[in-house]
Protein backbone atom coordinates (compact mmCIF):
# COMPACT_ATOMS: atom_id res chain seq x y z
CA UNK A 1 0.00 0.00 0.00
CA UNK A 2 1.31 3.29 -0.91
CA UNK A 3 0.56 6.98 0.20
CA UNK A 4 0.09 9.47 -2.03
CA UNK A 5 -1.24 12.72 -3.08
CA UNK A 6 -1.33 15.35 -0.23
CA UNK A 7 -0.81 14.58 3.45
CA UNK A 8 -4.18 16.26 4.34
CA UNK A 9 -5.62 13.47 3.22
CA UNK A 10 -3.32 10.66 3.25
CA UNK A 11 -5.42 8.72 0.23
CA UNK A 12 -4.28 5.02 0.55
CA UNK A 13 -3.88 2.48 -2.81
CA UNK A 14 -3.81 -1.47 -2.56
CA UNK A 15 -5.22 -4.49 -4.80
CA UNK A 16 -8.20 -5.64 -3.08
CA UNK A 17 -9.22 -9.22 -4.18
CA UNK A 18 -13.34 -10.16 -4.40
CA UNK A 19 -13.72 -14.09 -3.97
CA UNK A 20 -14.97 -15.45 -6.91
CA UNK A 21 -14.44 -12.70 -9.52
CA UNK A 22 -11.29 -11.06 -9.20
CA UNK A 23 -8.75 -8.41 -7.93
CA UNK A 24 -9.30 -4.63 -8.54
CA UNK A 25 -6.90 -1.68 -7.43
CA UNK A 26 -9.03 1.05 -4.53
CA UNK A 27 -8.28 4.06 -3.35
CA UNK A 28 -8.91 4.87 0.13
CA UNK A 29 -9.21 8.01 2.75
CA UNK A 30 -9.78 7.38 6.35
CA UNK A 31 -11.98 10.44 7.00
CA UNK A 32 -12.58 11.76 10.76
CA UNK A 33 -13.17 8.85 12.93
CA UNK A 34 -17.23 7.30 12.70
CA UNK A 35 -17.37 9.41 9.20
CA UNK A 36 -20.32 8.44 6.63
CA UNK A 37 -18.62 6.17 3.90
CA UNK A 38 -18.57 7.37 0.73
CA UNK A 39 -18.40 4.58 -2.11
CA UNK A 40 -16.73 6.90 -5.62
CA UNK A 41 -18.24 5.32 -8.62
CA UNK A 42 -15.93 6.63 -11.82
CA UNK A 43 -17.07 7.52 -15.49
CA UNK A 44 -16.35 5.47 -18.87
CA UNK A 45 -12.48 5.09 -20.14
CA UNK A 46 -11.59 6.67 -16.52
CA UNK A 47 -9.89 5.43 -13.25
CA UNK A 48 -10.80 6.00 -10.09
CA UNK A 49 -7.66 8.20 -9.71
CA UNK A 50 -8.18 10.10 -12.89
CA UNK A 51 -12.41 10.86 -12.01
CA UNK A 52 -11.64 11.79 -8.45
CA UNK A 53 -8.14 11.81 -7.50
CA UNK A 54 -8.42 15.90 -7.54
CA UNK A 55 -11.64 15.57 -4.72
CA UNK A 56 -10.00 12.71 -2.40
CA UNK A 57 -8.85 15.71 0.07
CA UNK A 58 -11.99 17.68 0.34
CA UNK A 59 -13.91 14.41 0.59
CA UNK A 60 -11.70 13.07 3.10
CA UNK A 61 -12.16 15.97 5.58
CA UNK A 62 -15.58 15.25 6.38
CA UNK A 63 -16.09 11.24 5.18
CA UNK A 64 -14.43 7.75 4.84
CA UNK A 65 -13.62 7.65 1.18
CA UNK A 66 -13.27 4.59 -0.67
CA UNK A 67 -13.03 4.38 -4.73
CA UNK A 68 -12.75 1.27 -7.07
CA UNK A 69 -11.34 1.05 -10.55
CA UNK A 70 -14.55 -0.53 -12.10
CA UNK A 71 -14.09 -3.74 -14.43
CA UNK A 72 -12.49 -3.65 -17.37
CA UNK A 73 -10.79 -0.22 -16.68
CA UNK A 74 -7.17 0.66 -15.20
CA UNK A 75 -6.56 -2.04 -12.39
CA UNK A 76 -10.07 -2.95 -12.33
CA UNK A 77 -11.19 -6.59 -13.08
CA UNK A 78 -11.02 -8.07 -16.36
CA UNK A 79 -14.42 -7.43 -18.33
CA UNK A 80 -14.48 -10.61 -20.50
CA UNK A 81 -15.97 -10.70 -23.74
CA UNK A 82 -19.09 -8.30 -22.73
CA UNK A 83 -19.17 -4.84 -20.34
CA UNK A 84 -21.85 -5.07 -17.94
CA UNK A 85 -22.92 -2.19 -15.48
CA UNK A 86 -24.85 -4.45 -13.85
CA UNK A 87 -21.77 -6.63 -13.24
CA UNK A 88 -19.87 -3.29 -11.55
CA UNK A 89 -22.53 -2.72 -9.09
CA UNK A 90 -22.71 -6.30 -7.82
CA UNK A 91 -18.55 -5.79 -7.82
CA UNK A 92 -18.98 -2.95 -5.68
CA UNK A 93 -21.61 -5.03 -3.21
CA UNK A 94 -18.63 -7.26 -3.36
CA UNK A 95 -16.04 -4.44 -2.02
CA UNK A 96 -18.22 -3.88 0.77
CA UNK A 97 -18.78 -6.95 2.14
CA UNK A 98 -14.60 -7.53 1.51
CA UNK A 99 -13.84 -4.44 3.66
CA UNK A 100 -16.85 -4.82 5.97
CA UNK A 101 -18.34 -2.03 5.34
CA UNK A 102 -22.37 -2.30 6.28
CA UNK A 103 -23.67 0.27 4.20
CA UNK A 104 -22.74 3.36 2.10
CA UNK A 105 -23.85 6.55 0.36
CA UNK A 106 -22.79 5.50 -3.27
CA UNK A 107 -21.88 8.61 -5.14
CA UNK A 108 -21.49 8.21 -9.08
CA UNK A 109 -20.23 10.01 -11.77
CA UNK A 110 -21.92 9.85 -15.62
CA UNK A 111 -21.76 6.15 -16.16
CA UNK A 112 -20.89 5.80 -12.15
CA UNK A 113 -24.14 7.45 -11.66
CA UNK A 114 -25.99 4.91 -13.83
CA UNK A 115 -23.91 1.92 -11.95
CA UNK A 116 -25.07 3.99 -8.08
CA UNK A 117 -28.62 3.69 -9.14
CA UNK A 118 -28.36 -0.19 -10.47
CA UNK A 119 -26.62 -0.91 -6.29
CA UNK A 120 -29.20 0.65 -5.05
CA UNK A 121 -31.55 -1.76 -7.59
CA UNK A 122 -29.59 -4.60 -7.09
CA UNK A 123 -28.40 -4.31 -3.23
CA UNK A 124 -30.46 -1.71 -1.71
CA UNK A 125 -29.78 -3.16 1.64
CA UNK A 126 -25.95 -1.39 1.14
CA UNK A 127 -26.91 1.64 -0.05
CA UNK A 128 -27.72 4.40 2.13
CA UNK A 129 -28.12 7.65 -0.24
CA UNK A 130 -27.14 8.09 -3.33
CA UNK A 131 -25.39 11.20 -4.70
CA UNK A 132 -25.69 11.24 -8.73
CA UNK A 133 -23.43 13.82 -10.90
CA UNK A 134 -23.57 14.18 -14.40
CA UNK A 135 -25.86 11.35 -14.95
CA UNK A 136 -29.52 10.31 -16.01
CA UNK A 137 -32.21 7.52 -16.20
CA UNK A 138 -31.38 6.38 -19.39
CA UNK A 139 -28.38 6.79 -21.90
CA UNK A 140 -30.45 6.32 -24.87
CA UNK A 141 -30.21 8.74 -27.79
CA UNK A 142 -27.43 10.73 -25.60
CA UNK A 143 -24.23 12.24 -27.32
CA UNK A 144 -22.19 9.49 -25.42
CA UNK A 145 -24.45 6.66 -27.19
CA UNK A 146 -23.20 8.87 -30.63
CA UNK A 147 -20.28 8.84 -29.56
CA UNK A 148 -19.75 5.05 -29.05
CA UNK A 149 -21.88 4.10 -32.64
CA UNK A 150 -19.03 6.29 -34.64
CA UNK A 151 -16.12 4.36 -32.43
CA UNK A 152 -15.54 1.28 -33.87
CA UNK A 153 -17.97 -1.66 -33.27
CA UNK A 154 -16.90 -3.48 -29.72
CA UNK A 155 -17.94 -7.08 -31.08
CA UNK A 156 -15.28 -6.50 -33.90
CA UNK A 157 -12.58 -5.49 -31.21
CA UNK A 158 -12.98 -8.64 -28.88
CA UNK A 159 -12.44 -11.03 -32.18
CA UNK A 160 -9.32 -8.28 -33.26
CA UNK A 161 -6.38 -9.05 -31.24
CA UNK A 162 -4.37 -5.54 -32.98
CA UNK A 163 -7.58 -3.62 -31.92
CA UNK A 164 -7.10 -5.19 -27.77
CA UNK A 165 -4.11 -2.90 -28.11
CA UNK A 166 -5.62 0.84 -28.42
CA UNK A 167 -6.49 2.35 -25.58
CA UNK A 168 -8.92 5.09 -24.49
CA UNK A 169 -6.54 7.63 -24.83
CA UNK A 170 -8.00 8.30 -28.60
CA UNK A 171 -11.44 9.01 -26.96
CA UNK A 172 -9.85 11.77 -24.33
CA UNK A 173 -10.70 15.01 -26.54
CA UNK A 174 -14.15 13.71 -27.22
CA UNK A 175 -14.93 12.48 -23.75
CA UNK A 176 -12.77 15.36 -22.11
CA UNK A 177 -12.79 18.10 -23.82
CA UNK A 178 -10.28 21.05 -23.56
CA UNK A 179 -7.56 20.66 -21.17
CA UNK A 180 -5.89 24.21 -20.39
CA UNK A 181 -3.03 23.16 -17.92
CA UNK A 182 -0.59 20.66 -19.67
CA UNK A 183 0.30 18.48 -16.46
CA UNK A 184 -3.44 18.00 -16.35
CA UNK A 185 -3.83 17.08 -19.70
CA UNK A 186 -0.60 14.59 -19.59
CA UNK A 187 -1.71 13.09 -16.58
CA UNK A 188 -5.72 12.67 -17.69
CA UNK A 189 -3.55 10.86 -21.18
CA UNK A 190 -1.93 8.31 -18.82
CA UNK A 191 -5.03 7.11 -16.93
CA UNK A 192 -7.26 6.94 -20.20
CA UNK A 193 -4.26 4.76 -21.53
CA UNK A 194 -4.86 2.43 -18.88
CA UNK A 195 -8.02 1.34 -20.39
CA UNK A 196 -8.68 -0.68 -24.13
CA UNK A 197 -10.67 1.45 -26.35
CA UNK A 198 -12.77 -1.96 -26.95
CA UNK A 199 -13.89 -1.66 -23.35
CA UNK A 200 -14.48 1.81 -23.16
CA UNK A 201 -16.96 1.57 -25.92
CA UNK A 202 -18.50 -1.94 -25.01
CA UNK A 203 -19.16 0.53 -21.42
CA UNK A 204 -20.24 3.62 -23.43
CA UNK A 205 -22.64 1.26 -25.48
CA UNK A 206 -23.62 -0.29 -22.11
CA UNK A 207 -24.49 3.32 -21.04
CA UNK A 208 -26.69 3.89 -24.20
CA UNK A 209 -28.71 0.77 -23.25
CA UNK A 210 -29.13 1.66 -19.69
CA UNK A 211 -32.87 2.70 -18.65
CA UNK A 212 -34.23 3.73 -14.79
CA UNK A 213 -37.15 5.03 -15.89
CA UNK A 214 -39.45 2.49 -14.64
CA UNK A 215 -38.15 1.81 -11.12
CA UNK A 216 -36.27 5.05 -9.83
CA UNK A 217 -39.19 7.10 -8.81
CA UNK A 218 -39.25 3.74 -5.69
CA UNK A 219 -35.70 5.39 -4.60
CA UNK A 220 -36.51 5.89 -0.95
CA UNK A 221 -33.15 6.79 0.53
CA UNK A 222 -31.72 10.77 0.40
CA UNK A 223 -30.58 10.85 -2.94
CA UNK A 224 -28.81 14.80 -4.61
CA UNK A 225 -28.29 14.95 -8.04
CA UNK A 226 -25.19 17.26 -9.01
CA UNK A 227 -26.46 19.08 -12.29
CA UNK A 228 -23.48 19.95 -14.86
CA UNK A 229 -25.23 22.48 -16.53
CA UNK A 230 -23.12 23.49 -19.44
CA UNK A 231 -22.74 19.66 -20.41
CA UNK A 232 -22.31 18.07 -23.99
CA UNK A 233 -22.28 14.75 -22.93
CA UNK A 234 -25.50 14.26 -20.94
CA UNK A 235 -27.20 17.34 -21.42
CA UNK A 236 -28.66 19.06 -18.52
CA UNK A 237 -32.39 18.52 -19.37
CA UNK A 238 -31.53 14.54 -18.84
CA UNK A 239 -29.80 15.62 -15.56
CA UNK A 240 -32.88 17.44 -14.22
CA UNK A 241 -35.26 14.92 -15.70
CA UNK A 242 -33.32 12.50 -13.17
CA UNK A 243 -33.95 14.82 -10.32
CA UNK A 244 -37.36 15.22 -10.76
CA UNK A 245 -38.05 11.41 -10.82
CA UNK A 246 -36.44 10.62 -7.65
CA UNK A 247 -38.63 11.44 -4.72
CA UNK A 248 -37.42 14.21 -2.73
CA UNK A 249 -33.94 14.19 -4.41
CA UNK A 250 -31.91 17.50 -4.33
CA UNK A 251 -30.47 19.67 -6.98
CA UNK A 252 -26.84 21.32 -7.17
CA UNK A 253 -26.06 22.72 -10.13
CA UNK A 254 -22.64 23.48 -11.68
CA UNK A 255 -22.32 25.50 -14.25
CA UNK A 256 -19.61 23.49 -16.34
CA UNK A 257 -18.83 20.76 -18.72
CA UNK A 258 -18.98 16.98 -18.18
CA UNK A 259 -15.49 16.40 -17.26
CA UNK A 260 -15.44 19.12 -14.89
CA UNK A 261 -14.47 17.36 -11.80
CA UNK A 262 -11.17 16.02 -13.84
CA UNK A 263 -11.25 20.19 -15.49
CA UNK A 264 -11.75 22.15 -13.05
CA UNK A 265 -12.41 20.40 -9.97
CA UNK A 266 -12.18 23.71 -7.81
CA UNK A 267 -15.53 24.71 -9.44
CA UNK A 268 -16.70 21.14 -8.89
CA UNK A 269 -15.98 20.61 -5.53
CA UNK A 270 -18.45 23.05 -3.40
CA UNK A 271 -21.07 21.50 -4.90
CA UNK A 272 -20.06 17.86 -4.79
CA UNK A 273 -19.88 18.53 -0.95
CA UNK A 274 -22.86 20.14 -0.85
CA UNK A 275 -24.53 17.29 -2.40
CA UNK A 276 -22.81 14.61 0.12
CA UNK A 277 -23.62 17.11 3.09
CA UNK A 278 -27.76 17.18 1.76
CA UNK A 279 -27.82 13.12 2.00
CA UNK A 280 -26.03 12.99 5.63
CA UNK A 281 -28.90 15.42 6.54
CA UNK A 282 -31.59 13.68 4.71
CA UNK A 283 -30.52 10.45 7.03
CA UNK A 284 -30.46 11.87 10.17
CA UNK A 285 -34.09 13.93 8.89
CA UNK A 286 -35.53 10.40 7.84
CA UNK A 287 -34.27 8.23 11.16
CA UNK A 288 -35.98 10.96 13.47
CA UNK A 289 -38.94 10.51 11.80
CA UNK A 290 -38.90 7.07 11.78
CA UNK A 291 -42.12 5.42 13.88
CA UNK A 292 -40.46 3.82 17.00
CA UNK A 293 -41.50 0.14 16.72
CA UNK A 294 -44.53 -1.14 18.57
CA UNK A 295 -44.64 -3.74 21.17
CA UNK A 296 -43.75 -7.28 20.62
Amino acid sequence: MRQVLGEEATPLTRLVELPGRGVTRVWECAGPPGAETLMLIHGVACTAELNWGKVFAPLAGQFRVIAPDLRGHGDGISAGSQFRLEDCADDIAALAEALDIGRFIAVGYSMGGMVAQLLYRRHAALVSGLVLCATAGNGGGSPAEKLAALALPAAAMWWNPALQLVSAEVLGPALLGPIDDPATASWARTQLSRTTLATAVSAMQAVGEFNSDGWISQVDVPTAVVVTTRDRILPASRQFELARAVPGASVHEVAADHAVVITAPQVFTPALLEACRSVVAGRSKHARQAPAAGPD
